[in-house]
């Protein structure tokens, strides 16, 4: 079983662009865990992305994309086996993107080593 971790980062973007959630330095990361909150009245729809040398936000590096969060609800994309989390090499980086500005919170939980 995973370490739970700690949180890494916590982003609420303000527009409607892709935005670096979680970069990562000097050291190997592993996502265990990350949390979408809708906070709105309305479905809001939602991308993550994962660039493991860069930033670059696109279908390419998607690895949910269009998906959509109920209104007021959560969405948990948790990686409950050893080694079964999104890991993040020196230079990579987490980006997420929603439709509906300051509609989504998007939490990341993991492990550094």
């Amino acid at each position: 079983m995973n370490a739970p971790g700690s949180q890494l980062a916590q982003s609420r973007p303000s527009g409607t662009t892709a935005v670096t959630a979680y970069t990562n330095a000097n050291v190997r990361t592993e996502v265990s865990r990350v949390y979408v909150a809708n906070t709105t009245a309305s479905d809001a729809t939602f991308a993550i992305y994962h660039d493991d040398d860069g930033t670059t936000y696109s279908e390419a590096t998607a690895i949910v994309f269009g998906a959509t969060c109920p209104a007021n609800g959560v969405i948990d994309f948790g990686f409950e086996a050893a080694g079964g989390g999104i890991t993040i090499a020196p230079g990579g980086s987490l980006g997420v993107k929603t439709v509906t500005a300051n509609a989504i919170n998007f939490s990341v939980y993991g492990v550094t080593q």
